[in-house]
């Protein structure tokens, strides 16, 4: 009984922070994102008799905090497939970990899919964007293919993912430029629980669904020129957010800022580039395929820069073969 799934990363364009249950996983909002198609996870699961407890190992290492998430994300499956087995876990991301670079999403889609597979479970994508999620949120959006929709939903039902347009929709570069390596050190589960002290949430809430009806629209007729400006006001939207709750959350660095104004600058010399930022020190930079070349090589001037991901949008998880 033992499966391998990988998953990729996702970035969202439109974005949720704060969450409305906290045990069901259901966000304050919905939300667009993009599959990404160098930065995942491969998970393999194996479930036996021969365990008598489970046996996480995610980057080569043992962690119990991870191992308790991790087994109680399995006991959802279990409880589904009506089997007590305990399972050995092993786990790598081919990126840093806890970096803003969204590793549970990609971890916790690949751990689903496997584990499902693996005790013979035969489940809808819909369903399977449901279960992900309780192991974390943004793990929903990593089971289907291209852009994807994340519905708020009212219930667990009612909250799931889907593919709005395929990964072959659009040309686009999405660069990730890491400046730091390190995991930070708020979590993006802790940090979100502060929303509710910042003056400007509920602003941010009233505006939000306008926003996913816009961002669809304007992938649809891929206007970059305006995707790219709702794309990059949206993520400065939401650390206003981090930075207006109390106690505050400053996740940005000085390479962060550098990176940000040089995509300001690029655009004043007629290079259509914008970033988006998850909760992290980390950046995406998005332009369209025919510009990458150029964006690369502004980038490689900026000597803080530690590694730079070029990714294109990609499928959602899916079984490997062995």
């Amino acid at each position: 009984m033992k499966q391998t799934a990988v998953a990729p990363s996702n970035i969202a364009f439109i974005k949720f922070w704060g969450k409305k249950n906290e045990q069901l996983r259901l966000p304050s909002n919905g939300s667009i994102a993009v599959n990404l198609s160098k930065i995942y996870s491969t998970t393999t699961v194996d479930f036996s008799s021969d365990y008598s407890k489970d046996l996480v190992i995610i980057n080569q290492k043992e962690n119990k905090k991870e191992t308790l998430r991790v087994s109680r994300h399995l006991d959802r499956i279990r409880e589904l497939a009506g089997t007590d087995l305990r399972a050995k876990v092993i786990s790598e991301n081919n990126f840093p970990k806890a970096s803003g670079l969204a590793s549970s999403a990609s971890g916790f889609a690949a751990l689903t899919l496997a584990a499902v597979k693996a005790v013979g479970l035969n489940l809808s994508q819909k369903k399977l964007t449901t279960l992900a999620r309780l192991g974390s949120g943004s793990a929903c959006r990593s089971i289907p293919d291209g852009f994807v929709e994340w519905k708020e939903g009212k219930d667990d039902k009612s909250s799931y993912a889907y593919s709005i347009f395929p990964a072959s929709f659009w040309n686009l570069s999405i660069i990730a430029v890491l400046v730091e390596k390190g995991e930070k050190k708020i979590s993006s589960t802790d940090g979100q629980r502060l929303v509710g002290t910042s003056p400007f949430f509920k602003t941010r809430l009233k505006n939000i669904n306008q926003k996913i009806v816009t961002i669809k629209r304007l992938i649809q007729e891929k206007n970059f020129y305006e995707f790219g400006q709702l794309v990059e006001n949206e993520a400065l939207e939401m650390h206003s957010i981090m930075l207006t709750s109390s106690p505050s959350l400053v996740y940005w660095q000085p390479a962060t800022i550098e990176v940000i104004k040089l995509t300001h600058r690029l655009r004043t010399e007629g290079l259509l580039v914008y970033f988006t930022i998850d909760a992290g020190p980390n950046l995406y930079l998005i332009c369209e395929r025919k510009d990458e070349a150029e964006v690369l090589k502004k980038l490689k001037e900026i000597q803080s820069i530690k590694k730079i991901i070029v990714n294109y949008p990609a499928n959602g998880a899916k079984l490997l073969r062995t």
